[in-house]
């Protein structure tokens, strides 16, 4: 992933933001891979701590990515930002009681969603650029990603303070705050970091430098008595009847927010504010107001005004002077059965075609925990998947509805029939190897009913469908790649997201015609070497670590007895039929005609599997038999 660069490095497990042109916004993929490295770690006794650092120089995170939001919420998909922040919420919580070191280096603006991921950390560093703010009341939302935990936390009546105004801390404030734990210049930054890396000991952080002045420590005492009041309208009266510099400000200030975002700001960290506080609760308190945001606050008109159209004039449901009490108890009010439980996500999955590879991949998701409902019209089953009489009712109600299907034709007719009984914001995923076309097209009719399509075909067979080892070629949108990255994890190793919709279905085909050629001239070179006198074995061992080098040759050789277990060594039993390399082969032809691109190799390749298979004793049979045909054959 191109936004995140995870990696491990000596002691240490080092994550770090790489969008810097977008001031390192952490998007839902950041969220789920960060989360996913952390998880690995935790268990991992090689991984002493964590480092979480950014590139770029302005920025270690300036919030969360909500142009996605706005797009998703307007279209009247409220479910997407809800998925996102209780995904990013049980990220938050990880952070904050991980049981390894976890040290952050926030340089820069660190906003909402950085404060999430870097200011819940065992050892937080500032510099001298650093600047933490909590802005979420200026775009009609409140603060989130545990900020309420630190708000609440923080001296005297600075929590409601920095809630409401959105006031922006250096580094001083910070600690004084606190936001951050230690200041260290940014020129040391990469002596500590490597320190970090070579012994994993975070006592290698050495004393901290004595910080910069805290501005809001010297202001303590008059901040504390104009933000007493219980309500935002009794600290509206009170900065109203005090004509101190803070007090202008911070009026300015507010008279720019959303008053129900600031009112019921005022009232979270109210309720924080006991002995019994944990990061926890203040993320369940919060997720309360994310999920009625939408529909019954601010945040979409928030976003509208700020960067969409960009005209700073939001319309807030609320005038500052009346904001009713009801309405800031609405919004807190226990969420029932959709309360944050901090789980990992759970999905209701559609399944349509249990075949050899489909049926693997559906009992894969069901055993990670997902409700999978499943169809073939053959009637096959799978383990832990509920057998359901048609495609439609396998799509009803589906989150993500999966396809895995023979060729684009038989795709497009059962798009027909369960694009329109899927719940608009729903995805489908189709998983079979078809044209580009078809795939385009099915993904144009989704998108008309307000439904998100990923064409992602698979290469590994059906050893990979059963062990969980698939790479799937992801084609659509960012959002839809992620959320539908969990299942991905389940069902394979690994997930490229290869652009918009028929790339996947275009990285497949293209990787299949190599591999169909490479295959051939593998089979064609052990059949020369035979005739040559050269041993198999021999053969082998020199081509498989010389130029020669190929996943035909030493993954999946084509000679029995030779290299790793192969369909070889099964009489060529399919693993992958020359049939289905047959399919591949004139999809990537036609698709070469298609955009007019000479491929001769792939022709070829192409008309001699299709003898192969029609003419001569393919069917059936692995695509690496071809060495037996080669072997009786000579050059006439």
């Amino acid at each position: 992933m191109t936004d995140i660069h995870i990696r491990t490095e000596g002691r240490a497990g080092r994550i770090t933001l790489t969008r810097p042109k977008a001031l390192n916004a952490l998007t839902w993929d950041m969220c789920l891979a960060a989360e996913k490295a952390l998880d690995a770690w935790a268990k991992d006794d090689a991984i002493a701590l964590v480092i979480l650092d950014a590139e770029g120089d302005r920025a270690f995170c300036a919030g969360g990515d909500i142009a996605e939001m706005y797009r998703t919420g307007t279209a009247g998909d409220l479910d997407y930002g809800r998925r996102f922040w209780r995904d990013e919420y049980r990220m938050n919580a990880k952070l904050a009681e991980y049981p390894k070191p976890i040290v952050s280096f926030l340089h820069g603006f660190v906003m909402g969603g950085g404060v999430g991921l870097g200011g819940h950390c065992s050892h937080r560093i500032v510099g001298e650029t650093t600047q933490i703010s909590m802005p979420e009341v200026g775009i009609g939302f409140v603060p989130d990603v545990g900020g309420t935990y630190v708000l609440a936390r923080a001296p005297g009546r600075l929590g409601e303070f920095l809630g409401i105004t959105a006031a922006r801390m250096g580094p001083g404030d910070a600690i004084h705050a606190g936001f951050a734990d230690r200041y260290h210049p940014q020129a040391h930054w990469p002596e500590l970091k490597q320190a970090l890396i070579d012994s994993g000991d975070v006592s290698e952080l050495g004393d901290a430098p004595t910080p910069p002045d805290s501005p809001l420590a010297a202001q303590q005492a008059e901040i504390d008595a104009l933000f007493a009041g219980e309500a935002l309208r009794d600290v509206l009266n009170t900065l109203r009847n005090s004509d101190s510099e803070i007090a202008q400000k911070a009026l300015k200030s507010m008279s720019r927010n959303a008053p129900l975002s600031m009112a019921v700001t005022l009232e979270m960290i109210h309720r924080l504010r006991t002995p019994s506080l944990s990061i926890r609760k203040a993320l369940e308190l919060e997720y309360r107001v994310s999920h009625r945001i939408m529909d019954q606050g601010d945040f979409l008109e928030g976003i509208r005004a700020a960067i969409i159209d960009k005209d700073k004039a939001p319309k807030w449901r609320h005038t500052l002077d009346n904001v009713p009490l009801i309405d800031v108890a609405k919004m807190l009010m226990p969420l029932g059965k959709d309360t944050l439980d901090f789980k990992e996500s759970t999905m209701q999955i559609g399944f349509i075609g249990l075949g050899n590879m489909g049926a693997p991949m559906a009992a894969n998701l069901a055993k990670a925990g997902h409700t999978v409902k499943g169809f073939d019209v053959a009637g096959t089953q799978a383990e832990g998947v509920t057998s359901i009489a048609t495609a439609a009712e396998a799509a009803q109600g589906s989150e993500i509805v999966i396809t895995m299907l023979p060729n684009g034709e038989i795709l497009k007719k059962v798009a027909a029939e369960i694009l329109p009984v899927m719940d608009k914001g729903a995805i489908h995923l189709d998983c079979s190897t078809v044209d580009v076309a078809s795939a385009r097209v099915v993904a144009e009719e989704a998108a008309a009913k307000g439904i998100e399509a990923l064409d992602a075909p698979v290469s590994g067979g059906v050893g990979g469908a059963a062990g969980g080892t698939l790479t799937f070629m992801v084609g659509g949108s960012d959002a839809a790649f992620g959320r539908a990255l969990p299942l991905f994890e389940i069902m394979g190793q690994k997930a490229v997201h290869c652009g918009p919709s028929g790339n996947g279905q275009a990285a497949k085909i293209c990787n299949n015609m190599i591999l169909g050629v490479t295959m051939i001239a593998t089979c064609e070179a052990f059949a020369l070497a035979d005739k040559l006198g050269l041993s198999r074995e021999a053969m082998f061992d020199v081509v498989s670590t010389s130029s020669g080098y190929s996943w035909s040759m030493n993954a999946y050789c084509p000679a029995p007895g030779v290299g790793p277990k192969s369909p070889a060594d099964n009489d060529y039993q399919p693993g992958f039929a020359a049939d289905l390399m047959l399919k591949d082969l004139r999809l990537s032809q036609q698709a070469a005609t298609d955009a007019d691109a000479d491929t001769p190799l792939g022709q070829a390749a192409m008309e001699l599997y299709q003898r192969f298979v029609e003419e001569e004793d393919g069917k059936g049979r692995d695509f690496s038999a071809m060495l037996p045909r080669f072997e009786k054959r000579g050059r006439g």
